[in-house]
């Protein structure tokens, strides 16, 4: 199972990402989470303290450096396809049973930029997400930049986290036509901070035939977490329902659609 999450920010999707993780790993099963996020969040979703954040991949210029073979100055050639093998054992920060990778974001260039820590982050997350022997869960802005095409056929489903409201919903069809363009297999949605009684209908109505996957509940333990900057899992039974049946439903899509 490879899903990368992605979705307009403030949505919830790192929350999402975090409770999947961890939800895997309870199970058992073994999961690497990918922060690909340059806000880089997953780690205090998933209870990492403050004071042991891990750094960044793309603030290590020596790794870079040696992986790519790039020099200073602009202009300067280097490998588009460093070798990345190890440094999932090597960098993977494991925590509550979850190995995370923190790749953080490229401060040069524009979209798709072309540049030795983009080309470090991308062969890394192919890498990963090409191994078979690990789910892999990809946290990511709004966008496909860290997917390519060679690659985007690996991810089982992208999932697009919205809340209950049409611009959100529309900031899920914008994503969903980027997803398309390379080629993306499957597409989801998740809708988060459900309130009792909320009518569903007229939005996923709007989703143009992109599965619902489920719902996640607004919880006022999920807000404080992320007021306080900790981890919103909480493990307890309404939680685990929610968490477990939008994995079923991705295992139902994946299955229906091979």
């Amino acid at each position: 199972m490879k899903i990368a999450i992605t979705g307009k920010g403030g949505t919830g999707k790192t929350t999402l990402a975090a409770l999947l993780a961890r939800t895997l790993a309870d199970q058992g099963r073994p999961v690497i989470a990918i922060d690909a996020d340059p806000d880089a969040n997953l780690a205090s979703a998933l209870g990492v303290p403050p004071e042991e954040m891990p750094a960044p991949l793309s603030q290590m210029k020596d790794l870079i450096r040696e992986r790519t073979g790039s020099k200073s100055g602009y202009g300067t050639y280097f490998k588009i396809n460093p070798d990345v093998r190890d440094l999932p054992e090597k960098y993977a920060r494991i925590i509550h049973g979850v190995q995370l990778l923190t790749l953080g974001g490229v401060s040069t260039g524009g979209s798709g930029c072309i540049c030795p820590e983009s080309a470090l982050l991308k062969a890394l997350v192919t890498h990963v997400l090409l191994r078979p022997q690990e789910a892999v869960i990809l946290d990511m802005e709004a966008g496909v930049e860290h997917l390519g095409r060679a690659t985007a056929e690996a991810v089982s489903m992208m999932i697009i986290v919205a809340e209950p409201g049409l611009r959100s919903i529309q900031t899920a069809l914008t994503i969903r036509k980027l997803a398309e363009e390379i080629h993306i297999p499957r597409l989801g949605v998740v809708i988060n901070k459900v309130t009792p009684g909320m009518d569903l209908n007229g939005l996923t109505g709007l989703l143009q035939g992109m599965p619902l996957l489920g719902t996640i509940c607004f919880d006022p333990e999920i807000a404080r977490a992320d007021l306080e900057g900790c981890s919103p899992y909480t493990g307890k039974e309404p939680q685990r329902r929610e968490i477990c049946a939008i994995l079923d439903a991705i295992m139902r899509e994946v299955e229906k659609n091979a």
